[in-house]
């Protein structure tokens, strides 16, 4: 028999979560009283909490869980193995599930997950989704190509300590903050993760840590794709959910940079959607364009590779389709193929200054 009370308990997490799920049907109040209102008060506390621990407080919290659901399952087993207790248990585990489900998803989606069911991002800084044609599509790329080129002369991308990493983004957002105070970023929280060996298996460059509010870190990348990395996912704890959003916002932030290396790194890192893109539609194009690039920049690539080839399995291949399951759950339809999405805001950002200075690939 079902005791009273855990049928209510489930009652009042079904309703609850109701509510949440029909919240995130409307964008504007997402928005409005989410995204601004509830989310910056609960990570601003929780960045805040977890500064004061030198090491990644979230995976540890992830550990106690996953050890606590463990032993719990021991016991239920053992449990199980009593007539005494087996028919009570039995009728009760179903609701226990559903409510254990339930409570993760009312946890996610108020910690931070009802941030993928606000406005786009592109939206909120007034940066237009018109689609570009290949011809422009190659006239963009040949900016970045020329633009990173210019930056390899002087930038060092010299490796970087986690702390060293963080100042170089809080001082980006910072500056970028003084004109628009969507890129305000009060009590920084930024650490390594404590697996990198296993998060290079995953195939994973950071990632936001919901529980803790921190942005975590894969120190093993190369030293040229950290800046953007950080950036990324600090963006993350700034409410931007989406990936190709996290992408947007890292790009604005360091492109605006004083510092060559942050600048340097989302250069990198999004001519490396521009060549995907244009090498699909344009093969022609994407020869001229991969031969004009300085050599130096072509090494860092492939040493990218080189690392990434040491690593990723077949691992990576499912946690790739797995994430793509879990962005299409969070409303981003186009899965893993939305980081193209950033191809479109790119051009739409530079298109008035390439129509006035002509390049040529």
């Amino acid at each position: 028999m079902v005791s009273k009370q855990l049928r209510l308990t489930t009652s009042i997490l079904l309703a609850a979560s109701g509510i949440i799920f029909i919240i995130g049907l409307f964008p504007n109040v997402v928005l409005s009283y989410y995204s601004k209102g509830f989310y910056p008060v609960v990570s601003v506390a929780l960045r805040w909490i977890s500064s004061w621990f030198p090491f990644a407080l979230g995976d540890i919290l992830y550990g106690i869980l996953i050890i606590f659901g463990l032993i719990r399952l021991f016991f239920f087993f053992k449990k199980l193995q009593s007539k005494e207790h087996r028919r009570a248990l039995l009728m009760s585990t179903p609701l226990r599930l559903l409510n254990l489900i339930l409570i993760l998803y009312m946890s996610f989606k108020l910690l931070w997950g009802l941030n993928y069911s606000r406005p786009s991002i592109s939206q909120q800084l007034h940066i237009s989704d018109e689609k570009y044609t290949v011809k422009e599509l190659a006239l963009l790329t040949n900016y970045f190509v020329d633009r990173l080129n210019t930056l390899q002369q002087i930038a060092e991308y010299k490796p970087s300590t986690i702390q060293q990493l963080q100042a170089q983004a809080v001082l980006a957002y910072g500056q970028l903050a003084q004109k628009n105070a969507f890129f305000s970023y009060p009590a920084p929280s930024v650490k390594p993760v404590l697996n990198s060996w296993a998060i290079c298996k995953i195939g994973i460059e950071g990632y936001y840590n919901p529980l803790s509010g921190e942005a975590n870190i894969n120190t093993k990348l190369p030293a040229w794709v950290l800046p953007f990395v950080t950036c990324h996912e600090i963006s993350h704890q700034l409410g931007v959910a989406r990936e190709d959003e996290a992408n947007l916002v890292a790009y604005l932030v360091g492109s605006q940079s004083e510092d060559a290396d942050l600048q340097y790194s989302v250069y990198y890192n999004m001519l490396r959607y521009l060549l995907f893109e244009l090498r699909f539609k344009s093969p022609e194009d994407y020869l001229a364009l991969r031969n004009k690039i300085d050599p130096r920049i072509i090494a860092n690539f492939k040493a990218e590779n080189k690392f990434w080839s040491k690593y990723n399995g077949q691992m990576s291949n499912y946690m790739g389709a797995a994430f793509d399951k879990f962005l299409k759950l969070n409303n981003q339809q186009r899965g893993i193929k939305s980081y193209q999405n950033i191809v479109i805001w790119l051009w739409n950002i530079h298109k008035k200054q390439l129509s006035t200075a002509p390049h040529s690939p």
